[in-house]
C-alpha cells in the first residue's frame, strides 16, 4: 500500500469509530455464537450418551428379572416332576404300581428298531496315496523345479 491510501483509511476510521466498534462486536458475537454450538453439541451428545446408559441399566435389570423367573419356574417344574410327587398324583388319581404278570408287549408288524449311529473313524473311507491323483502329490518346490529343467532342457 502506498502512504496516501494508508492515510486514507485512517481518516476514515476516524471519521466513523463505529466501523471498529461493529467489526469487534460483530467478531464477539461470532465468538459467543461458535461457543454455544460447539456447547450445544457436547450437551446434545452428553445427554444420548447418558439416555443410552440408562437404557442399558434398565435392559440388564429386565434380563436379570427374567432370568429370576425363569430359575423359579424350573425348581418349580423339577418339584413338580420329581418322582415323589409324580407317584402321589398318580396314586390320587387311581394309579398303581405295576406287576410283572400285568406286562402286556405288543409286536407292531413292519417295525424296524433303529441301528445305532458309527461315528467312530473306522467307519470313513481311508484315502491312500495310490487314490489321489499325482498332481495333488506334488509339492509347490517339486512343480517350480520341474518347469525349470523342463525349459533348461538337456544338458
Amino acid at each position: 500500500m502506498n502512504v496516501p491510501n494508508v492515510n486514507h483509511l485512517i481518516h476514515a476510521y476516524r471519521i466513523a469509530p463505529w466501523r471498529v466498534q461493529r467489526q469487534w462486536i460483530g467478531n464477539t458475537l461470532l465468538l459467543v455464537v461458535a461457543f454455544a454450538m460447539v456447547a450445544a453439541l457436547y450437551l446434545n451428545i452428553t445427554s444420548r450418551t447418558a439416555i443410552a446408559g440408562r437404557e442399558i441399566q434398565d435392559l440388564t435389570e429386565a434380563i436379570s428379572v427374567s432370568q429370576q423367573v425363569s430359575s423359579d419356574m424350573q425348581t418349580q417344574l423339577a418339584a413338580l416332576t420329581s418322582a415323589v410327587a409324580m407317584e402321589t398324583r398318580a396314586r390320587e388319581l387311581g394309579f398303581r404300581p405295576m406287576e410283572p404278570d400285568e406286562v402286556e408287549y405288543l409286536v407292531v408288524p413292519g417295525y424296524v428298531q433303529p441301528q445305532p449311529v458309527d461315528l467312530s473313524t473306522s467307519a470313513l473311507p481311508q484315502l491312500s496315496a495310490l487314490t489321489i491323483p499325482p498332481e495333488y502329490n506334488q509339492s509347490l518346490l517339486d512343480w517350480l523345479d520341474e518347469r525349470v529343467t523342463a525349459t533348461r532342457g538337456p544338458q
